[in-house]
């Protein structure tokens, strides 16, 4: 532990596990803990208990002045004596609106358990749907009947309606456990989510023949640039990447995002430390190593992601343009890239493969998200059954032959 200024220089050079407590702001500081540097703020309850409130992550909303200032804000809470048994309980006002507590949820809560895109689509549902409607009553005066009015001005969209639902409660939630409303108050408890109609595509085999087609024919540019070419090639790292989603059913996330560091040549798998599920081993293909092997020898490894991005150290992110032109171009104008994952897995039930072996190369948490494609391993059954009958059958027919020479 050391006292010093909190600054970009002081958080570069804190070691996993090292705290400097700011010296200008009493009880500010910043922890280096095993993913991240985060900003803290620590003080005394009533009781005299010493107690820490975690500011949020270095890097994300916050900066060393920015997190200092809400120490500071603290602090004054603490001089006017309105300091509750959690920080996070003192609110504006004695009843918090929807919009002041979900500021704090989001910068509270959110920021610091969800990740970085799940923050952003609450940030997005928030400002864009609910605070609209709801964000200027109070907590304490939104009813079961005040949530489904505002389901039902969501009902041409019941996806986002029930995600919307969803983040609501979870407000409702955290806001019971910081006393912010009583408990079991939760307006949305009873609430009936819409109905969803799967959103799941599957390529045919014809299909998958054009899109592959399509890939060949568009080529793979190498000048970097994600806009398209006057003789209508690509940026290869758009047609490659999604050569590599097809062949391992892999996250797009986790496709763009791969780093060569990552990559075991030798058993062919990539250890990924971190995707939507946590940490996953992603097994890579005969098909996608050769494609990794080409991209090294084309490209190189000086650059740490596979898929570079413009900027140094970040990966390529732009190619969303080049698969609405490819999609297209195949006929396949409804196809989403994460429909390629879809395939992948109907290929693979409906080839006899187990969806529990199915489940864990695509990095399933729970065995229900694979279970979707159960009727599919229906396949290979029913081609068994054919061909056992018709042999049966032949044999059948054998006999009444024989009676026919005799």
């Amino acid at each position: 532990m050391s006292i010093k200024r909190v600054s970009l220089k002081a958080i570069k050079e804190l070691g996993q596990g090292q705290t400097v407590w700011d010296d200008a702001v009493t009880g500010f500081g910043v922890r280096r803990q095993r993913r991240a540097a985060v900003y803290i703020f620590k003080y005394r309850d009533k009781s005299g208990r010493q107690r820490f409130l975690t500011i949020g992550r270095h890097g994300e909303s916050w900066t060393p002045e920015t997190a200092r200032n809400e120490a500071k804000q603290y602090q004054a809470m603490l001089v006017g004596r309105r300091n509750h048994q959690d920080l996070g309980n003192d609110f504006p006002t004695s009843a918090p609106t929807l919009e002041e507590f979900s500021k704090l949820y989001v910068e509270r809560y959110a920021a610091l358990h969800k990740k970085p895109r799940s923050v952003a689509e609450d940030r997005r549902n928030l400002d864009t749907h609910i605070l609209l409607q709801l964000g200027a009553r109070k907590l304490t005066e939104i009813s079961s009947a005040d949530i489904a009015e505002f389901l039902a001005t969501r009902k041409g969209w019941p996806a986002n309606a029930n995600r919307c639902l969803a983040l609501i409660s979870h407000i409702f939630t955290i806001a019971a456990k910081w006393n912010a409303v009583p408990t079991g108050t939760n307006p949305c408890r009873g609430v009936k989510r819409f109905r969803e109609q799967p959103r799941e595509r599957f390529l045919t085999q014809e299909e998958l023949g054009r899109l592959g087609k399509t890939l060949d024919d568009v080529g793979g540019r190498t000048d970097g640039n994600a806009k398209l070419a006057e003789d209508g090639s690509e940026d290869w790292r758009a047609v490659d990447a999604l050569k590599l989603l097809v062949y391992t059913g892999a996250r797009l996330t986790e496709i763009l995002s791969l780093q060569w560091a990552w990559i075991n040549w030798d058993v062919g798998f990539a250890r990924l430390p971190d995707s939507k599920t946590g940490s996953k081993t992603l097994p890579l293909p005969a098909p996608a190593l050769a494609i990794l092997h080409q991209l090294s020898e084309q490209h190189g490894q000086a650059k740490k992601h596979v898929f570079p991005g413009r900027q140094s150290g970040t990966h390529f992110t732009g190619i969303q343009k080049p698969w609405q032109r490819i999609r297209k171009s195949a006929g396949l104008p409804d196809v989403r890239i994460h429909d390629l994952r879809h395939c992948y897995a109907s290929i693979a039930v409906a080839g006899g493969e187990s969806l529990f072996v199915v489940g864990a190369v695509l990095g399933h948490r729970a065995p229900s998200t694979t279970q979707r494609y159960a009727h599919l391993a229906m396949a290979p059954i029913v081609e068994s059954a054919n061909r056992t009958a018709a042999r049966l059958a032949a044999l059948m027919n054998s006999g009444r032959h024989d009676r026919g020479r005799s």
